[in-house]
């Protein structure tokens, strides 16, 4: 199956149906702010190895998050009371701790610096933000992912201590949860997500959800004000 080249002077992307077996809607283009939001709002994110064009993926089966279904056992209550957390204190500290904390069976990382200095653009816009796990001042845990509309797109973790990212997970939940939100994209389905609630859907229906809470304004309900993290 041919897989299209995106115009580096259009933002267009294919349908995210028209992606290939392996879920390859497109290559190339670039990481700027405008496309990589089209690309979410159109259900597609980047995701490639270093030293490949760039990649454009809407899996199928999607891996997605209801934030009732989120099983929050005893143990991991237990260890939520070890940490502090915080919001966007430190988001390239976390995208570097997810690029270079080793993980099994997986060699090497697809965040390199240039997804991390797009992302931090995005940051700065209000768009990406990252939820933190302390221990005794440390940074220790945490993810990072995009808010956009009600959905939550989330991107990576990384955990240093036991359950910190897990921990910051169940923080991220209760506020989203509370903020008005609707479900978080796990994008590829991981058997440690699943462990923790999140579910399968066809990318059918992820698309439709999409669709349902409005992620085409890119406008949220992501508010510190209303923070409970304590």
């Amino acid at each position: 199956m041919h897989i299209p080249k995106l115009n580096k002077y259009d933002l267009a992307f294919p349908h995210a149906n028209s992606a290939n077996e392996d879920g390859i809607v497109a290559w190339g283009g670039d990481l700027s702010p405008s496309r990589l939001i089209r690309a979410y709002q159109n259900g597609i994110f980047p995701w490639y190895a270093k030293g490949d064009p760039i990649i454009w993926w809407s899996p199928n089966p999607r891996l997605i998050m209801e934030l009732d279904d989120f099983k929050l056992s005893k143990s991991l209550k237990k260890s939520m009371k070890k940490y502090t957390y915080k919001f966007d204190t430190n988001f390239r500290e976390v995208m570097h701790n997810c690029a270079t904390t080793s993980r099994t069976n997986q060699n090497g990382t697809w965040i390199q610096e240039e997804i991390i200095e797009a992302y931090e653009v995005l940051h700065g816009m209000g768009i990406a933000h990252s939820i933190e796990s302390y221990l005794d001042g440390k940074l220790v845990g945490g993810l990072y992912g995009l808010a956009l509309g009600k959905v939550f797109c989330g991107e990576s973790m990384f955990a240093h201590a036991n359950d910190a990212s897990k921990s910051a997970y169940a923080i991220l939940v209760k506020h989203l949860k509370h903020w008005g939100y609707d479900f978080i994209d796990c994008q590829v389905p991981t058997e440690h997500l699943k462990s923790l609630g999140a579910k399968e859907i066809s990318r059918d229906n992820f698309l439709n959800r999409l669709n349902e809470v409005k992620m085409r304004n890119i406008e949220h309900a992501w508010n510190m004000n209303e923070s409970i993290l304590y």
